[in-house]
């Protein structure tokens, strides 16, 4: 996806101290780790994000942002939780996958108008660029991000 030159430099936050790295786009498929805390900038797997880190990760972020703004009661979003997963591993290191707890993010679930759960959104330089209500499977989850990044 990503159709710069080798050389350019791209910002990735670490998911797990926050720290913002610049990782040269060829390296991004080699298991780049953080400078900060050594740790795997991508891991395979969604992030979860609280209020307090979830603008670093939007804002500084140079790849697209997909998250799932769910909450642990609602059955829909349980079931996508294994295709959002699945999807994580397919997607990355083109994307950022994350999750917003809404119970635990209400000021994002309000910020952002999320008005119906599972909803996927997608931000790219801080910004939301697509929006998609309800479940879908990894598939589909994969190709709807793409789809939209390309815009």
């Amino acid at each position: 996806m990503n159709t710069s030159p080798q050389s350019e430099s791209l910002h990735i936050v670490c998911p797990h101290c926050d720290a913002v790295n610049r990782v040269p786009s060829a390296r991004l498929a080699q298991e780049p780790t953080c400078g900060k805390c050594q740790k795997l900038l991508f891991a395979g797997q969604p992030v979860d994000l609280s209020s307090a880190r979830f603008l670093k990760h939007i804002e500084r972020s140079d790849i697209p942002v997909l998250v799932d703004f769910w909450a642990p009661w609602c059955g829909p979003c349980r079931s996508m939780a294994p295709a959002y997963a699945q999807a994580a591993q397919r997607l990355e290191p083109d994307f950022r996958v994350v999750k917003v707890d809404t119970e635990q993010a209400q000021d994002l679930a309000a910020r952002y108008a999320i008005r119906s759960i599972p909803t996927l959104a997608l931000f790219r330089n801080g910004r939301e660029v697509a929006r998609q209500p309800g479940a879908m499977d990894g598939a589909g989850i994969m190709a709807w991000a793409r789809a939209k990044a390309q815009r």
